[in-house]
């Protein structure tokens, strides 16, 4: 946390100088216009062409699944520590098999020479690829976390539709993305089984569970806003999520609609594609001429993650008529949970990559992930710090999604136990399974801080109750 600096009283026998020295600001503005990375640093990669490169096809055929392809792209850059180190946690630990497109792997240790130390370092890397090691041994997991934290499968009034909010829902189209981020919060159904996590299986034919997705919305007029989802819309055939948005654009009360997709960031190769950008351009049209709202969702959580290709792809939807393109990341120690990070990233992402910053998510309660969640103290701290050096309308917000509750600003918490971790939440709205709870709108929701980060007593309290 910033501490405040005693001010220094001149004696008054001292001259005061003509020049009045100071200490500059905390965070100092530069201008770091973005850069593509030279792939060809890589061994595996060394006589890839930009042609190739820029092929979405090439990207997907080349994602990198496992520590065999891995080895074949850095070659021996690194050393087998590193490998066993990865190998150990896949077998044991990670919620999400690997999957990195190219273009990601691609922001790891972008301009300084490859080396196992300089790899672990790396912010992408420790959520993209983890490792064991990054893992913690004493608390790995909260005790209260679990594999769908924030009970969206239980508010599921169709296959895939999370209603949560009174007038907005989740539209979740399919179970795969171009790439897994090791912090996923959607562990649960997203991506390939793991040995620590067996995931739950969408059952229904795409056709079917589209079906029922409209239907619901057209018996539930007081819905106007939907987040179509998945896993990624980037995965999902565009003719098919072509015809889901059109058929969204014919209900009268959808008012705002959000594709949400980190793949404008991880493969933006995807949304340069002539198809896909013509068939956007078709829906950004009819979206405009029905005064609906249409906007892009990305994922970006660090500064090194953006390049020309990824503000191309986004300037590309703007173009063609979507109305904005957001930022919601996710606050992660090891990765971005300092200022100078976030401001770096939010004036790369508004100043250089025409990507509007948005939220910030504290990182949520899935078990395996306590080394990267902060504390809601340390997230207040920062909200504080980044205050005043960007735009208003680009200052992102950064919120709790409190379990049963939903999105709440970090200040926003009702009572706040320091010592052993616990916030406590309250809500002015029902989610879809409390329509009869009569208490939802009075009872407290409360949300843990990481248990390391406790002082010693309330870690000794955590460990007294561990089995309770």
């Amino acid at each position: 946390m910033t501490q405040t600096q005693p001010v220094e009283t001149i004696p008054a026998a001292r001259p005061i100088p003509t020049v009045v020295p100071t200490t500059g600001q905390p965070y100092e503005y530069r201008r770091a216009p973005l850069v593509e990375p030279d792939w060809t640093r890589f061994p595996g990669w060394r006589h890839v062409t930009r042609e190739q490169w820029e092929s979405a096809q090439w990207q997907r055929v080349n994602c990198v699944k496992n520590i065999k392809q891995l080895r074949t792209v850095l070659g021996d850059l690194v050393d087998e520590a590193f490998y066993a180190d990865l190998e150990a946690d896949q077998k044991a630990l990670a919620t999400m098999s690997m999957l990195v497109p190219p273009q990601m792997l691609n922001t790891m240790v972008p301009f300084a020479p490859m080396t196992t130390e300089a790899l672990l370092a790396d912010p992408v890397r420790r959520y993209m690829i983890p490792v064991a090691s990054d893992r913690r041994s004493d608390w790995p997991s909260h005790p209260y976390a679990s594999r769908d934290s924030l009970h969206e499968h239980d508010m599921w009034v169709a296959e895939g539709l999370t209603h949560r909010y009174p007038t907005k829902v989740l539209a979740e189209l399919l179970s795969t993305c171009p790439q897994y981020c090791g912090h996923c919060t959607r562990m649960d159904l997203v991506g390939n089984s793991t040995p620590a996590v067996d995931k739950l299986k969408l059952t229904l034919k795409p056709v079917d569970r589209y079906d029922a997705h409209i239907a619901y919305l057209k018996a539930h007029p007081g819905v106007r806003d939907v987040v179509v989802s998945g896993g990624d819309v980037a995965n999902v055939p565009w003719r098919n999520l072509e015809n889901y948005l059109m058929r969204l654009l014919e209900i009268e009360t959808i008012r705002d609609i959000r594709l949400a997709t980190k793949a404008l960031m991880g493969l933006p190769q995807h949304w340069l594609q002539p198809d896909v950008v013509e068939g956007l351009e078709r829906v950004a049209r009819t979206a405009a001429r029905r005064g609906v709202n249409l906007a892009i969702h990305t994922h970006v959580n660090h500064a090194q993650s953006l390049t020309p290709l990824v503000a191309r792809a986004a300037q590309t939807a703007l173009d063609v008529g979507v109305r904005d393109v957001r930022n919601q990341g996710v606050l992660m120690r090891g990765v971005n949970a300092t200022s100078r990070d976030l401001l770096d990233l939010c004036f790369a992402l508004q100043g250089e990559a025409g990507i509007l910053p948005y939220y910030f998510y504290m990182c949520d309660m899935i078990p395996n992930a306590e080394h990267w969640r902060v504390p809601v103290w340390h997230a207040q701290q920062l909200q504080h710090d980044i205050m005043g050096y960007l735009p208003g309308y680009a200052t992102p917000r950064i919120v709790c999604d409190v379990p049963f509750v939903g999105k709440r600003w970090v200040h926003m918490l009702t009572e706040y136990d320091r010592e052993r971790g616990i916030s406590y939440w309250t809500k002015n709205y029902r989610t879809s399974i409390e329509s009869a709870d009569l208490e939802a709108l009075d009872r407290r929701y409360a949300y843990y801080d990481p248990i390391d980060t406790l002082p010693t007593a309330g870690q000794a309290w955590w460990t007294e109750h561990r089995d309770d």
